[in-house]
């Protein structure tokens, strides 16, 4: 009998006979179904709050901020810089022959959590004309969109989902008095979903600021960028930096998701090593107990490695069964799960990605676990067998 039907032989019997190690068993099952389960949990939160940041940059897309700015929060372009920008090369236009370009400016208001009544802060957009013609996946859901030049703001979906006071009809308090909500809008998930949008120019004077925060534009093509940033960055009257969409909101992800990254792998990496010592805990068990089986087998001309294989695919099959116990709950529960953090508001995501790193890191600890355990079955004497008859 060849190596690899020997492994077939003696791991179907391990499986067969699982049921007498039922409870031992169930240690790596749960074991691995906590750790997987926690270490998704705590990823999807960073995963989600990455997916909503990249889904909105575009690669086609620039944004200009005030020299030395590194986010459009504390960025300040004077009024007088706006139409240089707007005329500079590089720029597409639409059908009208029109600019595809927007001055927009951010700010935060106070809302109120939720179920907690704690207050927090949503972010305000002031949109210029070219917004929303540049954002293709701005949706109306409710109400209407609001007008240009009239104290009127329209909210995401996920921002309504977390706040209260931002339903249709609601009124929001601005320095220059109430603003109603007038509509609810989507954008496919990204994080302008979790903010308030209003007329740029009225917000502004309402906050009494004569800046915008930045610019979006929409290049002729991705590869007019060089072009559009040479024209600014040559200009001796702007004091702009201009990046690519895209590559402006993966720079915002990178400054939170290894910080959230670190301490969700230094949990999984502590439960880990508790799951480890249980899978070695186990396997020591699984072998005493099946001393006389491999005895005899190994009698019966079984290799050793055959013997040491099928100790290790058991330990591994237990892990990915938890694992996928694991990945399972962490989906149900978290999975769409809507979060506010800081002003962000956003979906936690279980992604299939995510899903393949748990199963894998849980067959990583069951190989692990179950090495010194599987060397020590390959060396168990054949005497055995013949002092247990």
């Amino acid at each position: 009998m060849n190596g690899l039907r020997q492994v077939a032989v003696v791991l179907a019997l391990n499986l067969r006979n699982l049921h007498t190690r039922l409870w031992a068993s169930l240690v790596i099952v749960v074991g691995m179904a906590c750790v997987v389960g926690v270490l998704l949990s705590m990823l999807s939160l960073t995963v989600g709050l990455v997916h909503a940041y990249t889904a909105s940059g575009d690669p086609q897309g620039a944004i200009v901020l005030a020299q030395n700015s590194q986010y459009e929060f504390g960025s300040n372009i004077p009024r007088a810089s706006i139409d240089p920008i707007l005329d500079a090369p590089g720029v597409s236009q639409d059908a009208a022959g029109e600019t595809m370009a927007a001055a927009e400016m951010i700010s935060s208001v106070p809302v109120t959590l939720k179920g907690s009544g704690f207050q927090a802060n949503v972010l305000l957009r002031g949109f210029g004309r070219k917004s929303i013609e540049m954002r293709p996946d701005f949706k109306l859901v409710s109400g209407r969109m609001f007008r240009a030049g009239a104290r009127e703001i329209m909210a995401g979906i996920a921002a309504q989902g977390q706040f209260s006071g931002l339903n249709v009809g609601d009124k929001i308090i601005l320095p220059d008095g109430e603003w109603p909500v007038v509509g609810s809008f989507t954008t496919g998930g990204d994080v302008l979903e979790g903010e308030l949008v209003a007329d740029a120019p009225t917000v502004m004077a309402a906050l009494r600021s004569n800046t915008f925060s930045s610019v979006a534009v929409r290049l002729a093509s991705p590869s007019a960028l060089a072009v559009f940033k040479k024209a600014l960055m040559t200009n001796p009257a702007l004091a702009v930096s201009v990046e690519r969409q895209s590559d402006y909101y993966s720079r915002i992800t990178q400054s939170f998701s290894g910080a959230f990254n670190a301490v969700a792998y230094t949990v999984g990496a502590i439960m880990a090593v508790g799951a480890l010592f249980g899978v070695i805990n186990t396997m020591y068990s699984a072998v005493n107990a099946r001393t006389l089986e491999i005895a005899t087998l190994r009698a019966l001309g079984f290799g050793a490695a055959p013997i040491a294989v099928s100790v290790i695919a058991e330990a591994m099959f237990l892990a990915l069964l938890g694992a996928l116990i694991g990945a399972a709950i962490a989906w149900l529960l978290f999975n769409g799960e809507q979060k506010a953090m800081g002003s962000n508001v956003f979906n936690m995501l279980v992604s299939p990605g995510l899903i393949v790193l748990g199963v894998t890191w849980g067959l990583v600890i069951a190989l692990l676990g179950s090495l010194v355990p599987s060397i020590r079955a390959a060396r168990l004497p054949v005497a055995v067998a013949l002092n247990a008859i």
